[in-house]
């Protein structure tokens, strides 16, 4: 596979959740060939304010077209669908109607104020590792060397349903 593959996370629990991956699925198709989608994830929501309804997630595998192949560019885009989705940033984890986060792109490691590459919170989340090991299951943290599967192992996956939800 291509080492520069942009592996995508995506989740909603805002208006309709399964409606809005799907519509973004179709927008990341301008952005590039998507390799891969996972299964369909459902967890609680994490932190953020109480009460919130419970969120879809997935993560999907991205071949950049050249103008997406700067992570910088490609985040813009990813943000560009989140705002055409209706997202609005307010609250640190509230509820979202659509929320793309750039998890890592092939081995790069970049450290800016805009983007950390690979995404600084992703070896902690079961609600990103269980369907990045399902389309990249050999995927290695590019500074620490964990794999996806043995950080998976050290998490709680109680709460985390993989559904039976279709992308069609």
């Amino acid at each position: 596979m291509n080492r520069d593959l942009a592996y995508v996370a995506l989740g909603s629990n805002l208006g309709d959740p399964l409606q809005q991956l799907r519509l973004a699925v179709q927008k990341l198709r301008r952005l590039g060939e998507v390799a891969a989608r996972s299964s369909l994830y459902r967890s609680p929501a994490q932190g953020g304010p109480p009460g919130q309804p419970d969120y879809l997630n997935a993560v999907v595998a991205l071949d950049p077209f050249p103008p997406y192949r700067s992570p910088l560019e490609l985040l813009g885009a990813l943000l560009a669908i989140e705002q055409e989705a209706g997202r609005v940033r307010r609250i640190r984890w509230e509820a979202r109607t659509l929320d793309l986060d750039l998890l890592a792109m092939g081995s790069r490691i970049l450290n800016s104020p805009e983007l950390t590459l690979p995404h600084p919170r992703m070896m902690e989340r079961a609600f990103v590792l269980a369907p990045l090991g399902e389309i990249a299951p050999d995927w290695r943290h590019p500074e620490t060397g964990v794999g996806v599967k043995e950080a998976l192992i050290s998490l709680d996956q109680s709460w985390l349903e993989r559904t039976t939800l279709g992308w069609e």
